[in-house]
């Protein structure tokens, strides 16, 4: 591996914290921000919608967007927007403005998350070796982080806006130091002056429909993703009639098993493929929902909740990675997956809140089950061709000339 490759994998890395945190900083204090200005569960929910609408709007014109300046262009300026946007949320005098920041926020962070996924995607098919789970795991590093800076905030009587701002304050700069090591997308295989070479940028421009299919897996992914992370607690405090400290459990529990299978999934991709993986993956997440769902004591309901971690941890950045291989140009497949990922992580809770109204939580959170089946179908469907790494197909000139630019 060459030096300016290790750099651009350790900028990979690092970004994919750095977004964790950020995102997480958000999350972990949004909770202050509606005791702040006194906001009802509705308008929290309409604030989480915003940050959704936003940030599924900017994925989808990141097609474009990546096909034209590349994954580091695009995290060059949306990384530092994505600090800038959060100190607007810090700031938010009233609920109207904090809708308006945090759909700011939202479409910042969903340009600087595909943009991220990209060059995950470009370093990997440089390495010709599976590095996408370590890199999601990164995410997890800067949520877990996130979550302890806050508590540390509120201990440290630090205020609500100066714990965001010195998070922002932090991220700027370091978003601009990250943009430096990152590696330059593949370049056009076509001159695209000429009517044929505009033929060719049109028709690369089309996706493949296995793109589509792990747009697929990755919507079910992110919905059980998305379950767990707004319906655990609820679901142990409701159905199981555990305490508020004891509920507060099931959500770091999950993560944890998130980071720890994240960060053995290359090396169980290498060995075991990720046509395979997938599948076992989708089915262990049936299982682990069922025990959560069938478990008569809160332990063990917890206790599946770590096993759906470790389960569904690495579907979804095994799906990203095997989009961003299905064309020379990865960043349009990826944001094409991770827009549909996204509107999974949307759909779920609203899906279960409508469905635990109509019959019970319990029955409700069944559909997570449903969804790992779904996984294990798709994943049977993909073509062997598309179920591992596909180097770039570069000449070795082409490719030292990238490298040395990384440098």
């Amino acid at each position: 591996m060459t030096r300016a490759l290790r750099k651009a994998h350790r900028g990979a890395v690092l970004t994919f914290v750095l977004a964790g945190l950020m995102c997480g900083t958000f999350t972990v204090r949004l909770p202050a921000l509606a005791e702040r200005l006194r906001l009802p569960e509705s308008s929290v929910g309409l604030t989480l919608l915003s940050w959704g609408i936003g940030a599924l709007l900017t994925m989808q014109l990141m097609r474009v967007v990546l096909a034209r300046i590349g994954s580091r262009g695009v995290l060059r300026a949306a990384a530092p927007l994505c600090a800038a946007s959060l100190v607007l949320v810090a700031f938010a005098p009233s609920f109207p403005v904090l809708a308006v920041s945090a759909a700011l926020f939202g479409m910042a962070f969903g340009a600087v998350d595909v943009g991220m996924n990209a060059q995950g995607s470009a370093v990997e098919r440089a390495h010709g070796r599976p590095i996408m789970s370590g890199l999601h795991a990164g995410w997890c590093v800067g949520a877990i982080s996130a979550g302890l800076l806050g508590t540390g905030a509120i201990a440290l009587g630090l205020s609500l806006t100066a714990h965001i701002l010195v998070v922002a304050l932090v991220s700027v700069p370091a978003a601009l130091a990250l943009s430096r090591l990152h590696l330059p997308d593949p370049a056009p295989e076509t001159d695209e002056t000429d009517e044929a070479g505009r033929a060719s940028a049109r028709a690369r421009r089309r996706l493949p429909g296995v793109v589509y299919l792990l747009g697929a897996v990755t919507f079910a992914a992110f919905m059980v993703e998305g379950v767990v992370a707004d319906w655990n607690g609820l679901y142990l405090i409701g159905t199981l009639h555990a305490s508020e400290a004891v509920a507060a459990l099931g959500y770091p529990v999950f993560e944890a098993g998130m980071l720890l299978a994240r960060l053995a999934g290359d090396r169980l991709r290498g060995r075991y493929g990720a046509r395979g993986l997938i599948m076992f993956s989708g089915a262990a997440t049936a299982l682990a929902f069922l025990v959560v769902i069938a478990a008569p004591v809160t332990v063990a309901a917890v206790a599946g909740l770590f096993f759906i971690g470790l389960s569904v941890a690495t579907i979804s950045p095994m799906a990203l990675s095997l989009a961003g291989t299905a064309t020379r140009e990865p960043g349009p497949a990826i944001a094409q997956a991770s827009t549909m990922g996204y509107a999974g992580l949307l759909l779920g809770p609203v899906v279960i809140g409508f469905l635990s109204a109509a019959a019970s939580l319990r029955l409700a959170m069944g559909v997570a089950v449903v969804l790992g089946v779904v996984i294990t179908v798709a994943a049977r469907l993909l073509p062997a061709s598309r179920a591992e790494i596909i180097p770039l197909p570069v000449r070795p000139a082409e490719e030292a000339a990238r490298l040395r630019t990384a440098a």
